[in-house]
């Protein structure tokens, strides 16, 4: 937890940095946050050509509206949430190029991951989540959010970001569960 904390407080102070000019304390919140970003992109459009211009994306809107951010201490919510507007607008330009939407996004690139077998599943098993489950799940599970910030990134409720959750977990733990034989006789 600690590590957690102090890792957090130097966000803090790169943000704070930032604020003033600081063009070094700008390229090492770069270095510390494009990583995350990627990988939440990643789960939530799922395409990976389009995850490089929607991270470009949200880099240029944080870097416009970071100045404008009073709490420092909100960054990791406020950098979530750019993601989570600017993937949203991405995924409505696609569908309306595209005609529809698939059910299930084509399968995220596991390439930068482990290739172990469990970790094919669970993108694969990822991949079938609509995007707003996908990007709750994502934040909860791999980025450490709590319902509350999830709720604030998504633009949402808090029982409705606890829902999202809710049939994430629902879904990836059928999507992960082995049938058993026995079952299907």
């Amino acid at each position: 937890m600690a590590r957690k904390d102090s890792s957090d407080l130097f966000d803090q102070l790169l943000v704070i940095e930032v604020q003033r000019g600081d063009k070094r304390a700008a390229e090492r919140l770069y270095a510390r946050w494009n990583p995350r970003l990627l990988r939440a992109a990643r789960r939530y459009c799922g395409d990976g050509s389009m995850v490089a211009d929607l991270v470009q994306e949200c880099w240029l809107a944080i870097w416009k509206g970071l100045r404008s951010l009073r709490d420092p201490g909100r960054f990791r919510s406020y950098a979530f949430a750019v993601l989570h507007r600017r993937g949203s607008d991405q995924l409505r330009r696609v569908v309306r190029e595209r005609g529809t939407m698939t059910d299930a996004p084509p399968s995220p690139d596991i390439g930068h991951e482990p290739t172990q077998a469990d970790s094919a599943a669970l993108a694969q098993a990822f991949a079938t989540l609509p995007p707003d489950q996908r990007l709750a799940a994502h934040l909860y599970f791999a980025e450490g959010l709590t319902l509350a910030e999830i709720a604030e990134v998504q633009a949402i409720p808090e029982g409705t970001a606890k829902s999202r959750l809710f049939h994430a977990r629902r879904k990836l733990k059928a999507a992960l569960t082995p049938i058993d034989e026995g079952e299907l006789l």
